[in-house]
């Protein structure tokens, strides 16, 4: 609720509460959307988690043997459960703007969808070209 109302506060200027709720209730009439785009990018962030600290535990691994430190310790399981953990807080801290920017950009959907009709009007005209090839909400896929 607290990012639906800062992403509704920064498109509109209103003030925090009145964003809440116009948030929560957008969220409500879009919610398919909202989850959908929203479980996207948790997929893409959780990837993109376990990848970058994936990688920096193998480098730090062939640093480690590269530099000979491999013989200083007795076992590097330590050293790179540490990395591990630096590397999951670092990639979670940059990773999560992403998750913030979905939510913004979704919130700017839908609120363009509802002042036109349902038909979005501003974005860039691949958007556009996109999303008029996909099926509308009530149409069914056969």
């Amino acid at each position: 609720m607290n990012e639906a109302a800062f992403a509704y506060q920064a498109v509109t200027g209103d003030n925090f509460c009145m964003s809440a709720w116009n948030g929560f209730l957008l969220n409500l009439k879009h919610v398919l959307k909202f989850t959908f785009a929203n479980t996207i990018a948790k997929v893409f962030m959780f990837v993109g988690k376990c990848g970058i600290v994936f990688g920096n535990c193998v480098l730090a691994y062939f640093i480690m043997k590269g530099t000979g430190d491999m013989e200083n310790v007795q076992s590097p399981l330590v050293p790179l459960i540490i990395c591990a953990a630096m590397s999951y807080l670092t990639a979670s801290l940059f990773l999560d703007l992403f998750d913030t920017t979905v939510m913004s950009m979704m919130t700017c959907l839908a609120i363009d969808m509802d002042i036109n009709n349902g038909t979005p009007k501003y974005g860039p005209p691949t958007f556009h070209s996109k999303l008029s090839k996909l099926p509308a909400e009530h149409e069914t896929i056969e």
